[in-house]
């Protein structure tokens, strides 16, 4: 099916009531609940499934096999790793209905969640921040880290084009450089 400038595979299930934008593509076998904002120029790929709710940004890719649930926010450039996972409550119970303990989960702009990662709720992922594959992440993660592990620690610092920084934090493939500020958190100097 293509309407309004995307297209959603014949095996698709969008139900009524999203929004989705313009070049955003839709593959096989997945299934986008009502209420759900997706921004332009996204793709969803096979088997994805999206809660009710959920917000992605533009450019968003979500590989094959992801779960986005109610209460996860994603901006911009987004990428989420194969069969990667977000909880959204933090005790379930399947019989106790815990729809109001529901907490948000802040994917930042340019972040990456690797392959098989698992995202406990109530947490954000900082501004194109690196989640290594097969990690857990309990906890906020900054800008410009890199999380690897279960739990998940930071393993390095990364510049926005994805390459580790040097012991400088200065990246050896595209020649950024990076400072840290009195709280710790890593920014570029120059964009």
């Amino acid at each position: 099916m293509t309407d309004n400038n995307f297209f959603v595979h014949p095996t698709a299930i969008v139900d009524e009531n999203c929004t989705i934008g313009e070049g955003t593509r839709i593959w096989h076998w997945s299934h986008v609940m009502h209420d759900v904002v997706i921004g332009s120029h996204c793709n969803i790929g096979e088997h994805a499934f999206i809660e009710n709710g959920v917000i992605l940004g533009n450019c968003v890719k979500v590989k094959n096999n992801v779960a986005l649930y109610t209460g996860v926010e994603c901006e911009d450039d987004v990428f989420l790793g194969p069969n990667c996972v977000f909880t959204n409550v933090h005790n379930p119970r399947s019989f106790i209905e815990r729809k109001s303990e529901i907490k948000k989960t802040i994917i930042r702009k340019g972040a990456t969640i690797g392959a098989n990662a698992t995202i406990v709720c109530g947490n954000e992922i900082g501004e194109y921040a690196f989640i290594g594959a097969g990690s857990v992440v309990t906890k906020p993660v900054p800008a410009y880290t890199m999380v690897i592990g279960n739990p998940a620690k930071e393993y390095a610092r990364v510049c926005k084009c994805g390459v580790k920084l040097d012991e400088n934090l200065h990246c050896i493939a595209c020649g950024k450089q990076y400072t840290i500020n009195n709280d710790g958190d890593v920014s570029p100097i120059t964009e």
